[in-house]
């Protein structure tokens, strides 16, 4: 039999169709197992975790058939609980596969402390950006009779003398003493004064 008649027979025609359902009934098959294997088609919305204790976040997760890991612990946020998750990765509301792994941070314990910073003969405004870069705050400033208009003089806190280097708590309040400018002022007036009587009285003795 020629090629071209073995083509055209039945026999051929037959074997081609069942070799092609064969291979469409491989590829359905191999679908099926890959979206078996991957959940296809089954995605879970990741819960909110924000304030929850990491064992309520471990139980919610489990619950949901998803694992965690604990990136880190963050700077205390006194709107978070203590040792409550702050970060979450995915974020809520996303969908995810079964097993993904949500990324955590917590909140800390507490404030982590800091020095106090060298303040003394700076000017205000250099002052207040040292202080918040160390997470310190600035709080109340008064005014003390000083040659120089606005330069530190003193450190208080609670209304205590405070020297640099001692270690406070992140978010403590730091009262500045700052001079207010006017003592030369009020020295140049009175030497006017005084160059001025003294003329006075030059003039009425000639």
């Amino acid at each position: 039999m020629s090629l071209k008649k073995f083509l055209l027979s039945f026999t051929f025609i037959k074997q081609l169709f069942f070799a092609f359902l064969i291979v469409c009934a491989s590829l359905f098959l191999f679908m099926y197992w890959i979206g078996f294997t991957t959940n296809h088609g089954e995605e879970i919305i990741v819960p909110n975790l924000s304030k929850l204790t990491l064992q309520q976040a471990e139980d919610k997760l489990d619950e949901l058939n998803l694992d965690f890991e604990l990136l880190d612990t963050v700077d205390y946020n006194a709107a978070f609980p203590k040792l409550s998750v702050v970060q979450q990765d995915p974020h809520p509301g996303e969908k995810v596969k079964q097993n993904r792994v949500i990324y955590l941070k917590i909140n800390s314990s507490g404030y982590s402390k800091v020095r106090i910073p060298e303040l003394i003969q700076k000017t205000y405004r250099q002052a207040v950006p040292t202080l918040l870069a160390l997470g310190l705050e600035v709080g109340d400033t008064t005014y003390i009779p000083n040659l120089a208009k606005d330069m530190v003089l003193e450190m208080k806190m609670n209304g205590n003398p405070v020297k640099a280097g001692v270690q406070v708590p992140k978010m403590t309040k730091i009262d500045l003493v700052l001079g207010d400018g006017k003592i030369g002022f009020e020295e140049d007036e009175m030497d006017s004064e005084s160059d001025s009587i003294s003329k006075d009285s030059t003039i009425n003795l000639e």
